[in-house]
């Protein structure tokens, strides 16, 4: 076992718990994985351990790493690509990129900055985007297991209007899933979701073979996308004209659940919303990607009043920063003008609830990631509040949590992050 010394941030339910001068205590668990053995204020919990080596840092915050629910890693080099919106950006950047992880080595390199960027911005976790490539799943899990990070992620499905090099085959597009899930699925901090593009890109066929897969692997994730454009949702409905919505296409294929993620979630009704919540699928919310794409603002409001998981997310290449603290001025963004009644003022609490214990609820990891509670797994960020002279002086005249926090959301980025620890084994940021 090993100790860090430093100001702690954690969640209980959904409240901050903040140590000015705390004691995190790391070892392993029966299974060998590096998890959070104690945690509390320096001064009570000190005496239980004598003899354990401590490290300090003095003017530091440890807080859990930050879980990036939606993602795309083949977009890496797509990010701040300009475009007219949703659709034109598909097809004049993302797929033309996309097909270029036909190339297994390229797909090696791309992971490898990939996970960089992913682990320089603080994020611990992922739940991420493949190409329609077996190999680019092969590509990015062999990279992740090497940093024994827990990252979650699936080869796309989409078997129509797709060009050349991104088009997959119906039936071995199945064959493909079921062998990258026996394959990866549980292996170390691995795991699978099950990875429609977006419900117009896949046949009838493939979307009933992806349900039938989820209900043989009730343990796996189901990804995809919905409710993000206007003409997108256009599109959805003439292509399924006997679904009630554009999300309830995806629950007529048996692939809403626990453990299902759907990106964007904007342009929904009440009877959409409820149906996340009976179902137990969650939202990840992209500010970022929105804004940039002009696509719509997701409802706080309608999310809260119905109740249904939702956390934040990247969404690179649509989104334009790997950074948490980006993601999360946005959101604020989002929930103060975005709104179609009176804006939602999101406390920094909660922004940061989203991006770490709200978004592990989503994933039904909650307890196991994205906090610093006894039995989490030890996934964990070192910041620096005066990371850059603004910040060091707006931090330092902070008279409470929520304006400490609040001060890293407007002014950070990568630059606060100092180190980041994964599975109790750290790096410098």
């Amino acid at each position: 076992m090993r100790a860090y010394r430093a100001a702690i941030l954690r969640f209980r339910d959904r409240e901050a718990v903040y140590e000015s001068d705390g004691l995190l205590v790391v070892g392993p668990d029966a299974s060998g994985r590096k998890v959070v053995r104690a945690v509390g204020a320096y001064d009570q919990l000190a005496p239980n351990y004598p003899g354990i080596t401590v490290e300090h840092f003095p003017g530091r915050i440890l807080a859990p790493g930050f879980i990036d629910l939606h993602i795309h890693f083949p977009q890496t080099d797509v990010i701040g690509s300009p475009a007219e919106g949703l659709l034109p950006w598909l097809e004049n950047y993302t797929f033309p990129h996309e097909s270029r992880f036909a190339d297994h080595a390229y797909a090696v390199g791309v992971a490898q900055v990939f996970l960089d960027e992913l682990q320089r911005n603080g994020v611990t976790s992922a739940l991420a985007f493949a190409t329609s490539h077996p190999h680019s799943v092969d590509a990015l899990m062999e990279a992740a297991q090497e940093r024994r990070m827990r990252l979650i992620a699936g080869k796309v499905l989409q078997d129509r209007h797709s060009p050349d090099g991104v088009r997959d085959e119906t039936e071995q597009s199945l064959v493909d899933t079921e062998a990258l899930i026996r394959r990866w699925h549980g292996v170390d901090r691995l795991g699978y979701a099950i990875t429609p593009r977006f419900a117009p890109s896949c046949s009838e066929a493939q979307l009933r073979g992806a349900g039938e897969l989820a209900a043989q692997h009730k343990d796996v994730w189901i990804q995809s996308h919905v409710a993000e454009n206007r003409d997108e949702i256009r599109w959805a409905r003439e292509l399924f004209p006997s679904a009630r919505s554009y999300l309830s296409i995806y629950d007529d294929f048996g692939l809403m659940r626990e453990r299902a993620i759907y990106a964007h979630c904007i342009h929904f009704d009440d009877a959409d919303r409820a149906l996340m919540r009976d179902t137990g699928s969650a939202a990840a919310v992209s500010p970022t990607s929105n804004l940039f794409l002009g696509s719509g603002f997701f409802d706080y409001e309608g999310a809260r009043r119905i109740g249904f998981k939702h956390g934040l997310a990247s969404d690179v290449g649509g989104g334009t920063s790997f950074s948490p603290f980006h993601t999360m001025l946005a959101a604020y963004y989002v929930g103060r003008e975005g709104q179609t009644k009176p804006g939602v003022s999101l406390p920094p609490q909660e922004l940061w609830w989203q991006h770490t214990a709200g978004a592990a609820e989503a994933l039904g990891l909650g307890g196991v990631i994205g906090n610093l509670q006894p039995g989490c797994e030890a996934d964990f960020v070192v910041l620096d509040p005066k990371a850059t002279p603004l910040l060091a002086r707006k931090t330092a005249n902070a008279g409470s949590l929520d304006e400490l926090l609040f001060a890293m959301i407007v002014l950070g980025d990568d630059r606060v992050v100092d180190r980041v620890v994964i599975d109790g084994q750290g790096k410098h940021g």
